[in-house]
């Protein structure tokens, strides 16, 4: 087991030396299979394995889920969803607030990325909301916290991810990840509500739109509801796989941009190039990982692990909130899919020794890295937040994330006490 430690150890000081994460795993595990066996062994193992993982046909929903985000971006659906959400909501205290969470959840929907959902509402509902006379804080805690939700909406990235190194079930974990993203986007909605009654100041009413002009911007993101509806719908029942749903979402997503009138030749091959690039890095992570889950397994690391704690005989809530607690440490310095791809290889099988039911555990994962993307002193959301909109100190952002926070660690306890509402709707499908 200290040779899997001083493992995970080598792959730190390369990521703090600057070199990225696919790399520092897939280096690190080379150089480790070389001295463990020989330098064929190594070539051999590394080439076995990627050629191993390009036949994977869970891998062709990566980049379709990833083509679809990118059409859907192209349209300028974040300037509707926020249009539409502001219509229904605009009018009450805090209300365009409570629309930028409605617009991030809808945008998370077809994303997948925090960072991007962060970076993307800024644009979007900052201006509006400093137009309206909204404290900077409630302003920029809104945003920062619905950005989160980008990595747990389905169909996440991550989850997608999760489900690649751990062989779970995607169709589940993307079903699973509904009642806890609903939670935190009704939490987020009533930590508003309760902050602006207190203080109506930070988030004054704007004027109410009129039934008419409401049904009209509803108009323009109707399409992207029934496409997120018939996507995860024909999941859950069992109409089509995972990776058959990523192929309609693409085309679905293809239809509407067309549609909206936002597609020309250009800007569809700028989309392919953009997504190829992407899944292209993906895969290259998933690689590194796979190929150091390889060394850890040819060092015995799991084996050393459950050995261990056999031997402690610990409860698996305190090995949970003790694995949920590393999470919060690593998100002051780590962004999500790094964090995950740096932790899954050496929690997993602890996992699996524990048996904890790895949808429930990897539902729990995300939220986890959700807070820790807020969490003072340096959460990645309210860095990126800082760098689109630069006058705001960052002072003002984390006083504005507290409220979010704490809906947060409340809806990870939920998560934690009750999983039923993690895995009922997974087990019923």
């Amino acid at each position: 087991m200290i040779d899997g430690l001083l493992a995970l150890g080598a792959v730190m000081a390369l990521l703090l030396a600057g070199l990225p994460i696919a790399f520092a795993l897939g280096l690190v595990a080379f150089l480790g299979i070389v001295m463990m066996r020989s330098p064929n062994a190594a070539y051999s193992m590394t080439a076995t394995q990627i050629f191993d993982l390009a036949q994977t046909h869970t891998f062709t929903v990566l980049p379709l889920f990833i083509l679809m985000g990118n059409l859907i971006a192209r349209a300028r659906i974040s300037h509707d969803l926020y249009a539409a959400s502001n219509a229904f909501l605009g009018h009450l205290r805090g209300g365009l607030a409570m629309a930028t969470i409605a617009a991030c959840g809808g945008f998370s929907a077809v994303c997948g990325s925090s960072m991007a959902t962060t970076s993307t509402m800024s644009r979007v509902a900052m201006p509006p909301m400093r137009a309206h006379g909204y404290a900077d804080s409630l302003a920029a805690g809104a945003i920062s916290a619905g950005g989160t939700l980008g990595i747990l909406i389905p169909p996440s990235v991550i989850l997608l991810i999760y489900g690649i190194l751990t062989s779970s079930n995607i169709g589940k974990l993307f079903i699973a990840g509904i009642v806890p993203g609903l939670i935190g986007i009704v939490g987020y909605m009533l930590a508003i509500m309760i902050i602006t009654r207190i203080n109506p100041a930070l988030g004054p009413a704007a004027a109410r739109t009129a039934w008419p002009e409401r049904l009209r911007l509803l108009r323009g993101v109707w399409p992207i509801v029934v496409l997120f509806a018939v996507v995860l719908g024909g999941i859950y029942m069992g109409v089509f796989t995972p990776t058959e749903a990523a192929g309609i979402g693409a085309f679905g997503a293809f239809l509407f941009v067309l549609f909206k009138g936002r597609l020309t030749l250009a800007s569809f091959v700028d989309i392919l190039a953009e997504s190829a690039r992407t899944a292209a890095m993906m895969i290259a992570l998933l690689f590194g990982a796979t190929l150091f889950n390889n060394l850890l397994d040819i060092l015995g690391f799991a084996t050393g692990l459950s050995n261990w704690l056999n031997a402690l005989d610990p409860s698996p809530m305190v090995v949970l909130l003790a694995m949920l607690g590393i999470y919060l440490i690593l998100g002051c310095f780590l962004e999500s899919l790094s964090m995950l791809l740096l932790t899954i290889p050496i929690f997993f099988p602890i996992v699996q020794f524990l048996g904890i039911d790895p949808i429930w555990f990897g539902i729990l994962v995300v939220v986890a890295i959700e807070i820790s993307l807020i969490t003072p002193p340096i959460g990645l959301n309210v860095f990126i937040l800082k760098s689109m909109v630069r006058d705001i100190p960052l002072l003002t952002i984390f006083k504005g994330i507290m409220p979010f926070l704490a809906v947060d660690v409340i809806r990870l306890v939920l998560l934690l006490l009750f999983p039923a509402l993690v895995l009922f709707l997974p087990q019923n499908m």
